[in-house]
Formats: structure tokens, sequence, C-alpha cells
């Protein structure tokens, strides 16, 4: 008999549901956009609400594209994306603030705060960040410092804070469940990733009171039940994941290095260190899931601004009508006559950390077409992961064999191979591309008794395409060392001293 899961996979820029089987085929999947807020440069809002109706309706319409029921489900799995920050009103469920997005950049002054004060060094040895605006812990205190009363209320116990997985748990649930899972919470800056739990210390450091923090839980297992009201009858629970953790568990990555790069609205390399957590000055150190109260390790971070300016480019510049055309374009000139784009729009990330940083498109001449700068824009994105799996090999000691890859642009056959070019690896596109729903729906699928092991998701596992280096070495040192030179061009870009 046939069983299903129901995967939530909530992002930057919209909210998804897949009904997948337990042959882990794609049954049904729905795709909604919801609105983007930047009341200011640098910030980023989304309307909480707005993203719990977006989801419950696109599961409501994939529930029904399948032509299944509620009771036909076995469990629904929740990834998401991570750091983004909600404080909501535990009487009324109401959020007394925009959601502040993982890439708002409105806390550098928060962040500066703590560095002049000394905290760097802690925040990296408990959390295996380094600190900066991305992580939800200096959101929180924005909220608490600029939402009037608020810190009152927090202090009162009348807040409940939630990265988007506790704030959908929280709505699905009808305020039964105030959770989150280890993946999630581990990117708040708030928690002990060694011990799993939220640090007294970490808190006190901003004075976040703990009640209004979620129970944090391991990343499969039972999370409770959706209420009836929603889908017509309650689905258990059983997965939670950040968006990229997800994706790790999706590509099967379950080895010590064995690694993938999501290519979405940010790129985000990671590479799987089992149990054992590697010191990382660079803050790429991360949590990658808890599993029966096992805690396991990853490498890798958030490069802020990838695909989201092939967006910038159809959008805002309007030199495009679909990213489609993009392969095209990037295919009709030879090379981008020395034009390189530094997308830094919400500053640098991994391995940068330059909150300062700005975009800059550098190297133009009267000869330049926008196919030229199309082609640097999807080449600054191989680029940038360049940049992170280097810090990484350095930081482990161990250089990547290859990369596995997923997400909305790695059917671009062009960046694919420049992306192999520039690292010297072979680049692995699976056949699903969407590695991050088909982890949730793995987690959930175990949770739920779907699947018994990893090795039967390795079973499902398909390779699409492997793309291999043939590039020049003498070649891809020469680009990649002019995109270095402009990286350090595009640095400190805000800074008036």
């Amino acid at each position: 008999m046939k069983k299903f899961i129901l995967v939530l996979d909530q992002g930057t820029t919209s909210s998804r549901a897949t009904i997948y089987d337990n042959e882990g085929e794609k049954v049904s999947y729905v795709n909604r956009e919801f609105e983007q807020f930047y009341p200011k440069p640098g910030w980023m809002e989304h309307d909480a609400e707005e993203i719990v109706a977006a989801t419950f309706a696109v599961a409501k319409l994939a529930i029904e594209q399948a032509g299944i029921t509620a009771n036909n489900i076995s469990g629904i799995g929740i990834t998401n994306q991570r750091e983004t920050t909600v404080v909501w009103d535990k009487t009324t469920g109401k959020p007394v603030y925009h959601a502040i997005v993982w890439g708002c950049r409105r806390t550098a002054d928060i962040c500066k705060g703590l560095m002049d004060e000394g905290y760097g060094e802690m925040i990296n040895e408990k959390t295996g960040l380094v600190i900066d605006p991305v992580y939800s812990g200096t959101k929180i205190r924005w909220i608490l410092d600029n939402v009037d009363g608020a810190q009152k209320l927090a202090d009162e116990g009348k807040l409940l804070f939630g990265t988007i997985d506790s704030w959908l748990l929280w709505n699905l649930t009808k305020g039964k469940v105030h959770a989150t899972d280890a993946s999630n919470a581990s990117r708040t800056m708030l928690l002990n990733i060694h011990d799993g739990k939220w640090d007294d210390e970490l808190l006190e450091m901003l004075s976040i009171p703990k009640s209004i923090l979620p129970e944090v839980k391991d990343s499969i297992g039972h999370f409770g039940v959706s209420d009836a009201s929603i889908f017509g009858d309650e689905i258990p629970i059983t997965g939670i994941a950040g968006d990229q953790h997800a994706a790790l568990f999706g590509q099967t990555c379950f080895e010590a290095g064995e690694s993938k790069c999501t290519y979405g609205t940010s790129n985000v390399p990671l590479v799987f260190l089992g149990d054992k957590v590697i010191p990382s000055e660079k803050g790429l150190v991360t949590l990658a899931w808890s599993i029966d109260g096992k805690i396991s390790y990853a490498m890798g971070a958030s490069i802020f601004t990838t695909g989201s300016s092939v967006k910038w480019l159809r959008d805002k510049l309007e030199l495009i009508e679909s990213t489609e055309e993009t392969e095209t374009l990037a295919n009709s000139v030879e090379d981008t006559q020395g034009v390189y784009f530094v997308t830094a729009f919400q500053g640098l990330g991994a391995p940068h950390w330059d909150m300062y940083a700005r975009g800059m498109l550098i190297g133009v001449t009267a000869g330049v077409t926008k196919a030229h700068v199309v082609r640097a824009t999807l080449e600054s994105i191989a680029y940038q992961t360049r940049d992170q799996i280097e810090a990484i090999a350095v930081e482990t000691g161990t250089k990547l064999k290859s990369l596995k890859v997923d997400g909305g642009a790695v059917v671009n056959d062009y960046l694919m191979q420049f992306q192999a070019d520039i690292l010297n690896i072979p680049v692995v596109r699976p056949k699903d591309i969407e590695t991050t729903s088909l982890g949730a729906a793995f987690m959930a699928g175990l949770g739920a008794g779907v699947w018994e092991s990893l090795d039967d998701l390795r079973g499902i596992y398909e390779v699409d395409k492997t793309f291999y280096p043939r590039m020049r070495e003498d070649d891809r040192e020469e680009l990649y060392d002019g995109w270095l030179r402009a990286v350090e061009f595009s640095k400190g870009w805000l800074k008036k001293d």
C-alpha cells in the first residue's frame, strides 16, 4: 500500500508544498510566492501571517492534486528559511512585528557592540558561528528594543520567539506546541552546539529571557499533530530541519567528507563532519541535525546573494525577461570581457564576513553588453562557492573530491560546468533537484516509519548528470585571482572612517 509524506518547504520568496510517496517519488507540488518588504536599505521583512496562509494554502492544494486526503498522509515534514525571526503574543498568537528575514542587516550596530565588548571568541566557541546580523539572537534583541512594551511582555512570559519552523508548528497545532529542531536552533547564536541546549551566558549577553524560546527537539521524531480543522484530519508532524540541513540529508550526505551546495536565493555549501566538531575561526561550523539524541555536525555557511542576483537582473534592471535566458546569454559570448560582479547586496558572508561590503560591478568598458553582465552574474555564484569551499578545505584539512548540487539554479548547465571548472572537481546533479524538500520528506518518513534506515534513503537517491572540470589550470587561476581582487574592492564600502 502506498504511503505519503507532506512536506512544507517555506523559503525566502515562496512557500512550497510537496507530496512524496514511499518510493521517494514526487506526487504533487504547489508553489506560491509572497510579498517581500524592504523598509530601509539593507532591511528585509516578511508578513509572518501571510507566510502561514500561503503555506497552508499550498499544502491543501498539494493534497487535492495528489488525489488523497489527510488520513492517507503518514507524516508532515517542515523545512524552512533559517534564522528568520518571529516574535508573537502568546495569548493572541499575533506577531508583534513583521518577521525579520535572515538576510536583514539592521542589527549591524548590535553586532559591532558585541564585538567591541569582546564576545567574539566565546560566541564562536559555543555556537560555531561568528558575530553577524544574519543570526536570530540580535534580531530578537532589536524587536525587544524597538517594539513598544515588548521587553516587558517578554519578561512577563507573554511573548514567544521562533524561527519559521517554530512559527509554522505553533500554527499547525493551534498553539499546542512551541518547539524547534536542533538544526534551526543552532542558527540563532543562542544554542550551545556541544550539548544542544540554550545557553544561559548567551541569553544574558543579549538580555533575552529563556521563557520566550521554543523547546529544542531531535530533527526526527514526533513534534505533535496538525489540528484537524486545517487539513480535515490530524496528521503527525515527524520531521523538521532548516532548509540547508534538509538538503544535506536529501543528498544522502551521511558519511564524513560528503558535501552538497544548494543554489537558491543564497548558496549554501555544507560538508558533513559526523559527530566531531572541528573548530572554525571563519564561523563555518553548524549543527547538521540531531537523531535519537545524537548530534551530528557540518561545516559551511550562507553565501548571502547568489540566485537573488539573477532575479535582480530580471526584476530591477530588466536585463532579462526570465531566468532561463541566462544560460543562452552566457553562452553567446566567449567571456565576460574582464567584468566581475561582486553581489554583496547585503554585505559578504562566509568566509569574508564583511557586513559593510556592498555590491560592485567592476571591469566595465564600452564594449560590455548585457550578455557579459549576465555571464559575470552567473560566474559570481561559482566564485563565491569556491571561496567557501576553499575555506572549508583549509579548516578541515581535506579537499573535496566532488560536490553534489541542488536547487533551482542547477538546471543551468553553463553555471554547473563553470562551477566544476573553477572548483576543479566533479559537480553531481541529482534527478530530484529539490533535495531540500526531499530531505524533509526523508526525515519525516523516518519519523513516521515509512522508511527504516539511512540505507533505504541511499537507494532512492539518483544522479542525473555529472559535470567534469575541463578548464586549463592557468585560465582557472587567472580568473579566480581577478575575482579575489574584485572582492577586496567591495569590502568596507559603508564604513565612513
